[in-house]
């Protein structure tokens, strides 16, 4: 098999005393999309704060096309093709949906592009098109999580790493916003997704991994690990 976009190589991570995670081992290939599963404090949200450099390691590697990433900093892993978009979607509230998507393109400088990326953010969710002009904070719960999207994705990552998107939001929307996923999945880009909603998550997702307690316990095709009576009984409500 080709060299993981992303490696993750025996990953530990301390806060004060607590070891948030313990030797965690993953990878994720190019155009794949991983979800990454498990209860509050197992050790998800850690898992892409580490990748992007915004907790330190205290032992393991983690690897970017087959490079350390040990010396990047944080401001610098877009422009290697790594995106964020963090739990609690941290719109700027008091600038216009359209200043927020530009804002995530601020590291670029291909402007016809920009525009053309732009539109393509407003073809993906129909409502930002619609309150382009809108201040951020006048949005619901769901459209500010899609605006939070949107707006990781004008930064052309190539890994897209997203931390509980479908959180606080109503069914309706959380099928749009996995809708999404599914299709930026099918037009080839990588996803790293984190969600406590398994079941939307392992239906849009090539593979799982079940994170407890900062270990991985299961991973496997997402296909098996629904049908996996363990992990219905514990997330699915199985």
């Amino acid at each position: 098999m080709s060299t993981p976009l992303l490696e993750i190589q025996g990953l530990s991570v301390h806060y004060g005393s607590v070891q948030a995670l313990d030797g965690l081992d993953l990878a994720v290939h190019a155009g794949e999309l991983v979800t990454l599963l498990g209860s509050n404090g197992a050790g998800k949200s850690t898992t892409l704060r580490a990748i992007s450099a915004l907790v330190p390691a205290a032992a393991g590697q983690i690897l970017w096309r087959g490079g350390s990433l040990a010396e990047v900093p944080a401001h610098r892993l877009l422009k290697l093709g790594i995106g964020h978009c963090p739990e609690g979607r941290r719109v700027l509230s008091r600038q216009s949906v359209v200043d927020n998507l530009m804002l995530g393109a601020y590291l670029r400088r291909d402007t016809a592009t920009i525009r053309t990326d732009l539109e393509r953010c407003y073809g993906l969710f129909p409502r930002l098109a619609e309150r382009r002009s809108q201040l951020a904070g006048a949005l619901s719960g769901g459209e500010q999580q899609m605006l939070a999207i949107a707006r990781a994705l004008m930064g052309r990552p190539e890994l897209l790493m997203l931390d509980e998107p479908s959180l606080g939001l109503a069914p309706k929307l959380v099928g749009e916003v996995m809708a999404a996923l599914a299709q930026l999945h099918r037009d080839g880009l990588t996803i790293l997704l984190v969600e406590q909603n398994a079941q939307a998550a392992l239906s849009i997702a090539d593979r799982g991994v079940v994170l407890e307690a900062g270990r991985l316990t299961l991973a496997g095709p997402a296909a098996e690990l629904l049908a996996d009576p363990t992990l219905q009984a514990a997330y699915l409500g199985g």
